[in-house]
């Protein structure tokens, strides 16, 4: 399949300090492709050098196989939306639309008649003469994308255009999106620190850190199969414990926290006898009061410290105890847990399988900061 985006080796530096460093990547035609990290981690920057605004200190930027290297932002076949739209407001929804097919000089059937079209295709049809004042933010939304579309860019780039847009909204647009860009068939960049967008509507998705790319995959990899503590803690929540590696006589090895207790590790993590490793496991793998005779479990005497209540997301809040941080378990909605209340002592456990190890490299994490 064609990549109508390949990003190579491409680093940015401003007065000594490097915003984005060694990134490479490729799009291919038609899919959605996020990149996810916290503020300051370079995303935005690394949009700014694919749309044209800067130009990298090294690398290569290409767009359907053309290096976009010293070409001005209107000569590149792509489009960015901004988060707060940049919509016209002296001007209808039609003749936002029809603002770059004007510039670029074309006739007033053939504006017309595409401006009709891609209103159509936008779920807008007969939105052409209101007024911008007059639409909730999903049609802005809408609008903002259609004018961009319009022009059939090779790549539309989004910097965050969720963000200010209320959370009930925002959820809606998350779905209307990746639903639009199915529909539509362009390829869509998209950035963002929030995960939740990232990985509902993308096809694969990069988490950035410190200007580095730490892992590209699909939605699924990252929360199940994380590449780093930096993507295991990003990327949905994840319960952290830190210790030494040892092996176990006759097979096997486990963690040993700084209290002495012992955590059995999946099989196929080495590391070297007494290295501190990370251990993580997800609040949603962890069993209220297990059974004692299962197999390859990990149980933990915890105090339930309170319950945030959340619907069907509900948790629990637990004291890990000395050498454990505070741990969420995921309370199912089955009802056999409604009698557990604050200051309770409780067994958690979970799978030894369902775990994921990294070394300890002793630096604070992203929810640490």
């Amino acid at each position: 399949m064609q990549s109508d985006l390949t990003v190579a080796s491409v680093t940015k530096k401003f007065d000594g300090f490097t915003a984005v460093e060694n990134v490479s990547f490729e799009v291919q035609d038609g899919k959605f492709f996020s990149i996810l990290g916290p503020s300051g981690c370079g995303k935005t920057t690394l949009l700014r050098m694919i749309a044209g605004f800067y130009e990298p200190t090294s690398g290569d930027i290409k767009i359907r196989g053309k290096s976009m290297l010293g070409l001005e932002p209107n000569k590149r076949p792509v489009n960015l939306i901004f988060q707060d739209l940049a919509l016209f407001p002296m001007m209808d929804v039609k003749e936002n639309i029809a603002f770059g097919l004007k510039r670029r000089g074309e006739k007033k059937s053939s504006v017309k008649k595409k401006v009709a079209d891609i209103l159509e295709r936008v779920g807008l049809p007969g939105y052409g003469d209101h007024k911008i004042n007059q639409l909730s933010g999903g049609q802005k939304q809408r609008v903002a994308i259609a004018r961009c579309l319009v022009l059939q860019p090779s790549v539309l780039l989004l910097d965050e255009p969720l963000g200010a847009l209320d959370l009930k909204l925002r959820e809606h647009m998350k779905v209307e999106l990746k639903e639009l860009q199915s529909q539509v068939g362009t390829t869509f960049v998209y950035i963002t620190h929030d995960q939740s967008e990232a990985m509902v509507m993308s096809d694969h998705v990069a988490v950035m850190n410190n200007g580095r790319f730490e892992q590209i995959d699909t939605p699924q990899n990252l929360y199940h199969q994380p590449a780093s503590s930096f993507v295991a803690q990003f990327v949905g929540e994840n319960n952290k414990f830190v210790g030494r590696f040892e092996t176990i006589a006759g097979g096997g090895a486990k963690v040993v926290l700084d209290d002495g207790r012992g955590l059995n590790v999946p099989a196929d993590v080495v590391f070297s006898q007494g290295e501190r490793i990370e251990l993580f496991t997800r609040p949603e793998a962890m069993i209220i009061n297990p059974d004692g005779s299962q197999n390859q479990i990990n149980m933990l005497d915890v105090r339930v410290k309170s319950i945030l209540f959340d619907g069907g997301n509900s948790r629990l809040l637990v004291d890990g105890g000395p050498s454990a941080e505070e741990l969420i378990v995921a309370l199912p909605q089955n009802n056999l847990y409604d009698d557990i209340e604050p200051g309770d002592k409780i067994k958690v456990g979970w799978h030894v399988a369902g775990s994921v190890c990294f070394k300890d490299t002793g630096t604070k994490t992203y929810d640490e900061l």
